[in-house]
């Protein structure tokens, strides 16, 4: 008992050195990004600034705002629309087998490991023979189709959760294919969606090589923006960190705010699959 009680206090102190360590990084942003550009040097980098000085996050949004714009535009329905589809899948691979549903299956997450760099060219292609290139509507696409492995492999092992038993009795009710999807299976897996919005949510929110190789400067999202922010001569370090922390905010927001129904809903489809 008392080596467990010594123990508990080592244990606490090397978490909290190691969070110090980790949140290092977020230190030098937050008080470079509230320097003049004058006090900022790299031998006073870990100094704390003389006078609180804001005009950078101004300046920041300022030149961000149209970009920050465009990645909710393109965020917020390719989160919906892969969550949805992947939903179906899970549904149908889950409680609607048929022959070949595994083989199906496996070919729907090989997607997953085809690296974005070797379909760049034809991508590309297509999106201009479709009319989508340089369009929020084409990244939308590009990440509701890349996203669509994930989301099906994270909802069939949460659906494959629920009792069979439920499904056979909603068909012998009389109930479709579409009523059981929509009157049982969505109500019992809100958790499931919430852990697919915060995955596709924060990956497509910081992905860049889609967005700058298939958008220019008025549809890019903020991270092309954020890239394009730095300059060519001087780098305006202070603009460049209030600009970074400005589009890190939602992610980090989204996390605050669901992070516990994200841990949730990752252990509740980890019983089986």
């Amino acid at each position: 008992m008392a080596v467990r009680q010594i123990g508990k206090p080592i244990l606490y102190l090397l978490l909290l050195a190691m969070s110090l360590f980790f949140l290092m990084p977020v230190y030098v942003m937050i008080i470079t990004s509230l320097k003049p550009l004058d006090q900022i040097t790299l031998a006073g980098m870990w100094n704390l600034p003389s006078a609180l000085d804001f005009s950078s996050y101004g300046t920041a949004f300022e030149k961000l705002a149209p970009n920050l714009l465009n990645s909710f535009y393109l965020v917020i329905p390719a989160t919906l629309l892969s969550a949805l589809l992947g939903a179906m899948n899970g549904y149908v691979l889950s409680k609607w087998k048929f022959r070949g549903a595994d083989a199906v299956f496996t070919m729907i997450l090989f997607g997953m490991f085809i690296p974005y760099q070797s379909i760049l060219i034809p991508l590309i292609q297509f999106l201009r023979d479709a009319g989508l290139y340089n369009t929020i509507g084409g990244l939308i696409f590009v990440h509701v189709i890349y996203g669509i492995p994930i989301t099906t492999l994270m909802f069939r092992n949460f659906y494959a959760s629920i009792p069979d038993e439920m499904i056979e009795s909603a068909k012998i009710d009389g109930a479709s294919f579409l009523g059981i999807f929509r009157h049982i299976m969505i109500p019992l897996s809100i958790t499931g969606f919430v852990v697919v919005a915060i995955w596709q949510f924060t990956n497509i929110w910081n992905e860049f090589l889609f967005a700058v190789t298939i958008t220019t400067s008025g549809q890019q999202p903020i991270m092309v923006a954020l890239q394009n922010l730095s300059g060519s001569q001087i780098v305006q370090w202070n603009v460049q960190m209030a600009g970074a922390l400005l589009a890190a905010l939602p992610t980090l927001l989204v996390y605050i705010f669901l992070g516990k129904y994200f841990v949730k809903g990752l252990l509740a489809g980890s019983v089986k699959g």
